[in-house]
């Protein structure tokens, strides 16, 4: 069952690989299609860029790595004078800048009141399934991911996009795929914008 439900997991993971999620398709395509092959070479451009270790596998490592990547970045951001600390007055300026750009989506109508913290939980963008998360594990249930089940689990989910079964998923294809597992979360379709 945790084999079963590992799987399903890494695949629900994979909504964020570029070769299904990305809405114009294909690099360069401008039919928006995607090709077998295409699926592959962007699931191994994606998992390059989660191993940031180089190791050849996405574990524990990695996500630590990446982890203080991303507090590194966000230290730097708010520390404007590179003094090594964050001031009072740095604190404060980036909360004013924050409401300043959360006030200006809100009079353009672009505001998505609540939708942030509705995706928190299990499953959701953050919550325990996320990159690496308690549920993330290779096909023979470690904690690590290699290319090769990467690359396996993007193409199940490239087979199963594709309705046809031509080797090509097409934005039709996706918007199909996306709303059964809409239907199966039981979820509906974000609002157009």
């Amino acid at each position: 069952m945790y084999k079963k439900i590992s799987l399903m997991m890494i695949g629900a993971a994979l909504v964020a690989t570029p070769a299904l999620a990305a809405p114009g398709g294909a690099k360069g395509d401008g039919d928006r299609s995607l090709t077998r092959a295409e699926a592959q070479t962007r699931a191994a451009e994606r998992f390059a860029k989660m191993d940031v270790n180089k190791d050849g596998k996405i574990d524990a490592a990695d996500r630590a790595a990446k982890r203080a990547e991303m507090q590194a970045k966000r230290f730097a951001s708010l520390d404007t004078n590179g003094d090594g600390s964050i001031s009072r007055a740095e604190w404060d300026n980036q909360n004013a800048d924050r409401a300043a750009k959360r006030a200006t989506r809100v009079a353009a109508g672009e505001a998505r009141e609540g939708k942030r913290h509705a995706m928190r939980g299990p499953g959701k963008r953050g919550g325990q399934y996320a990159m690496g998360g308690r549920m993330m594990r290779g096909a023979d249930g470690n904690q690590a991911m290699s290319l090769a089940e990467f690359q396996t689990a993007a193409l199940a989910r490239f087979d199963a996009a594709d309705a046809n079964k031509d080797g090509v998923v097409t934005a039709e294809e996706r918007q199909a795929q996306r709303a059964a597992w809409r239907a199966q979360r039981g979820t509906t379709a974000p609002k157009a914008q």
